[in-house]
């Protein structure tokens, strides 16, 4: 971990653009999905990843096309998430896949749970992506993420949440755990939010933050003290 990243502004908690993840989904934002983006984007976030598996392929496509330029305005890295063919339509080569997938993509070539009425082959997908992260729950999830090719990933769930209710978290412990075993970027998930500027003990607890910039993330240094690259974070960011 590259502790001179840590660059606290008014406090040990505040949102660092290199230590932080967006994680989309559109059900969660009271406004519209590419208002809300945009807000997000401005925060200028280390990535956006546009989980937005639940649409069919053809409306996911339009979606990344409108979320990639949005995102190309302001310098934030977008990552698509589980569709290979539209990344390869759009000749985006930034991807986002659950480990399943990831496997299935490199032990057997093209899936049949995937689509592939696109036009571009998938067959060298590996090749063309540039960035690749993945999922992981286990340390053995981890290590064999990284022998995929997976050039990040995300651990969790690290902290409580309701995502996850009735889930214990796997802690800090687990965390440290993963960042040890692997020797690519680890981010942290689950439980991690941001927070008005008083508050120092936030959670997952809905909020709308009308002042955007005077925001914090109160337990992103806790995970970076684990060796994680920062934290992931969905609930706060659609609604921020």
């Amino acid at each position: 971990m590259n502790k001179e990243k840590l660059l606290y502004e008014n406090s040990k908690y505040a949102l660092q653009s290199d230590n932080i993840i967006a994680i989309t989904n559109r059900h969660l934002c009271s406004r519209p999905f590419t208002e809300q983006l945009e807000r997000v984007c401005k925060l200028h976030p280390h990535a956006i990843v546009l989980r937005e598996k639940d649409m069919p392929e053809a409306e996911y496509l339009s979606l990344a096309r409108d979320v990639i330029a949005l995102c190309k305005k302001y310098d934030v890295q977008c990552m698509l998430h589980s569709f290979i063919n539209v990344a390869m339509e759009l000749e985006h080569p930034y991807i986002h896949l659950p480990l399943p997938i990831l496997e299935a993509y490199v032990k057997k070539g093209l899936s049949d749970n995937i689509s592939t009425d696109m036009s571009k082959s998938t067959d060298n997908y590996q090749q063309f992506f540039k960035v690749i992260g993945t999922s992981v729950h286990s340390v053995e999830d981890a290590i064999k993420a990284e022998q995929l090719g997976a050039t990040y990933m995300t651990a969790g769930h690290i902290f409580a949440t309701d995502c996850k209710k009735g889930l214990p978290p796997r802690g800090l412990d687990f965390l440290k755990n993963v960042c040890d075993a692997v020797g690519i970027p680890v981010y942290a998930i689950g439980g991690i939010n941001i927070a008005s500027s008083g508050d120092s003990t936030a959670s997952d607890a809905p909020s709308t933050y009308d002042a955007m910039p005077d925001i914090n993330v109160p337990r992103l240094a806790d995970v970076m003290e684990c060796g994680a690259a920062g934290g992931c974070i969905m609930s706060g960011m659609m609604r921020v």
